[in-house]
């Protein structure tokens, strides 16, 4: 198989497996609240939701590349140990349901995402809301589309007219703190501060324009593994603070529609 079919393939089935979550989301849209979650650690839940639509993603995924890794966010085993197992080869990263907080208090701003990475590097991902009925979706060489239409970053050049997004660091108070000051100075240089509790939405937004810029203090891999190939393939720009390379390990993120713009964010933080 060509390395372009092979693309294909590998698109088509993000795709499939992001749809496949988003039926459960629709199924239990309403009907599933915190009442009926598990609190894995403070503010942050799983729920029968979560657990049924990572099943039916990764059935998809599974059914069509069975001798491929998974890097999934409600497996038992960490991060680390799941990619102990990786040898470099196709790895597919899914999160079944991103902003599970909101879902289950009937907040529109959640998602699917999945992502499948070849040699390090994303090729393919894709983000699906069954609230809105939005899709995005990427995939290297190829570009960036919304709903069938190609999307490219904004042109905003500067911080003070950016519409900035962002995410607390609910799961690591520790950090509260310094991201308190760096929320202060960015608040104080941008147009405006935006956080809807979705990072995988957060970076389709980036990728179609509506923000300019991005940071977190921390990010699972899971959180922001499409958002890469939709930040790139858009035209924008996704690293870590200090500007190094993004891997699949959890740790901050910083994203902007241009190099010029992310330096200036990264010069606040």
């Amino acid at each position: 198989m060509g390395a372009e079919l092979q693309l294909d393939a590998f698109l088509q089935t993000a795709r499939d497996a992001a749809e496949a979550a988003v039926r459960i989301h629709r199924r239990d849209a309403g009907k599933v609240g915190l009442a009926s979650a598990r609190e894995k650690a403070r503010a942050d839940y799983v729920s029968k939701t979560d657990l049924d639509a990572q099943e039916a993603a990764l059935a998809v995924i599974e059914r069509r590349h069975p001798d491929h890794i998974v890097l999934a966010e409600e497996s038992d085993d960490t991060v680390e140990d799941q990619l102990v197992r990786w040898d470099g080869g196709p790895l597919w990263i899914v999160d079944p349901l991103d902003g599970t907080s909101n879902f289950l208090h009937a907040h529109p701003q959640y998602c699917a995402s999945v992502a499948v990475a070849v040699e390090g590097r994303v090729v393919a991902g894709v983000v699906a809301s069954g609230s809105t009925g939005e899709r995005w979706w990427a995939a290297e060489g190829l570009g960036a589309f919304k709903g069938g239409r190609r999307m490219q970053v904004s042109s905003v050049s500067t911080l003070s007219h950016a519409m900035v997004g962002t995410g607390f660091p609910f799961k690591a108070l520790e950090l509260l703190p310094d991201y308190l000051g760096e929320f202060d100075r960015v608040l104080r240089m941008a147009s405006g501060v935006r956080r809807g509790g979705s990072a995988a939405l957060d970076l389709a937004y980036l990728a179609q324009g509506s923000l300019d810029a991005f940071w977190e203090k921390t990010l699972m891999p899971w959180d922001f593994a499409a958002g890469i190939a939709l930040v790139q393939e858009a035209g924008g720009v996704l690293t870590r603070p200090d500007g190094s390379r993004l891997d699949f390990t959890p740790g901050p993120v910083v994203g902007a529609n241009s190099a010029a713009l992310l330096e200036e964010l990264r010069s606040l933080l």
